[in-house]
């Protein structure tokens, strides 16, 4: 029953309700889905610095090499993780994508420190503890030296070698973990091959040649560089290794979701003749089949690519360009997920976007926007469960060393201080509020 002093106060308000139902609906157009992951991502190599026993340190140290300069200390993360969980939480996220490095957990074959594999439950516990979903990468890109100077992902036993490590971590970790990726962008030699200019290729040749006399090994293959005519057999070996890790980690830990990530071009059509379907099956089509029982896809855009008849658009004149002289696109981002989910049925994350770049106003108007066109992806039907900017502070960026920036924060080379840029508060304003800006 209600009584005169609440019918009065609900008449009294009426006029107050109809007035703020068009602001409502207004937000409604504008939020994500309830329980969306909003999130940052690192990885270990490029933030934790002095990863001595990986197949990436061998390279950055051998003459001639690709790389600008090594690693050496990186952000230091290995000691400052809990600065940069801080920093994910006050930025109001709620998912950290953080990878674990196989060749600190097991950096001689068969040999496991449960020193290291303690070091990475610390930061799950860290991550519970400032109310983050710890979102953790098996294995991204690098690989133990021991593993390389076997061949690598070029050796048939690679699958088996893997699986076992992903075992014993998941033994260890898979409790505290929110979703699991057993590798990231296993596609990306299939890509490398497609945009690499020929005398990168012979480079990377040089290198790779170089590491296995470094180390006397046969053959030397690292886990994002080999030779460019082993590319179609170190697919089939990562595939099998996606499976067989996916099979330990379900087998510690049964509803854990698991996925892998793959690196995805917005891939347009431009006139008769195009290319794109047959770049779009040379560069995903064995890993879109792959995924097939995953739970989830993580998709890895950055630009689109606009194919003819005979070969890829340049650039357009007059447009903001990313640190390669690449546009860029914001709806690069929904259309690379529109296509994603379109070929593998499967739910999709977002498990890295940004861009490089030293000028932050493009990256503070990158994000607002690709999310505008995400959302409108949602909005159809496409099941994205989260986006996850790369990266959470400036690091290590492979060949490019440490020229190129992506992060939503510096970082002091010296100091190793965090500084957060003006993109930053952009970014947490959208997942603070899971809506897009007024």
């Amino acid at each position: 029953m209600i009584d005169r002093r609440n019918l009065l106060g609900t008449l009294a308000a009426t006029p107050l309700l109809a007035a703020a139902s068009p602001a409502r609906a207004a937000a409604r157009d504008r939020a994500f889905p309830r329980g969306f992951l909003w999130g940052a991502a690192t990885a270990g190599h490029q933030v934790e610095g002095n990863n001595v026993n990986s197949d990436c340190w061998v390279l950055e140290n051998v003459k001639p090499t690709l790389f600008a300069e090594p690693s050496r200390d990186a952000a230091n993360s290995f000691a400052l993780w809990p600065k940069d969980l801080d920093l994910v939480r006050d930025l109001g996220l709620n998912t950290y994508r953080f990878s674990l490095e196989w060749a600190r957990i097991e950096p001689e074959d068969g040999l496991f420190s449960t020193a290291m594999l303690d070091h990475y439950r610390a930061m799950i516990t860290g991550c519970h503890a400032r109310g983050l979903t710890p979102m953790v990468t098996f294995n991204h890109y690098t690989t133990p030296r021991w593993f390389a100077m076997r061949g690598g992902w070029t050796n048939p036993q690679a699958a088996g070698r893997f699986a076992r490590y992903c075992e014993r971590a998941a033994r260890h970790l898979a409790a505290g973990i929110g979703h699991a990726t057993t590798l990231n962008e296993p596609n990306i030699m299939n890509v490398l091959r497609v945009v690499l200019p020929e005398p990168v290729v012979a480079a990377q040749h040089a290198m790779l040649q170089a590491a296995a006399r470094a180390t006397g090994a046969a053959k030397f293959a690292a886990g994002n560089a080999i030779e460019i005519d082993e590319v179609d057999g170190a697919t089939t070996n990562l595939i099998a290794g996606h499976h067989a890790g996916r099979a330990a980690i379900k087998a510690v830990r049964p509803e854990l979701p698991v996925g892998l990530s793959l690196a995805m071009f917005d891939d347009e059509a431009a006139g008769p003749g195009s290319l794109r379907d047959i770049m779009r099956q040379r560069l995903y089509g064995r890993w879109l089949d792959a995924v097939k029982g995953d739970d989830f896809l993580g998709v890895q855009n950055y630009e689109r690519q606009v194919w003819t008849a005979t070969g890829r658009l340049p650039t357009p004149p007059g447009v903001p360009v990313n640190y390669m002289g690449s546009q860029v696109y914001p709806p690069s981002l929904a259309n690379a997920v529109r296509y994603a989910h379109a070929a593998s049925g499967l739910p999709i994350i977002v498990t890295e976007h940004g861009v490089g770049t030293d000028d932050d106003r493009i990256r503070a108007a990158l994000i607002p926007a690709a999310l505008t066109d995400l959302r409108r992806a949602i909005v159809d039907g496409v099941p994205v469960l989260g986006y996850v900017h790369w990266s959470l502070i400036d690091n290590f960026e492979w060949i490019s060393g440490y020229k190129v920036h992506f992060g939503l924060h510096r970082v002091d080379p010296v100091s190793f201080a965090r500084s957060r840029k003006p993109s930053a508060s952009v970014f947490a304003a959208i997942a603070r509020a899971n809506a897009l800006p007024a």
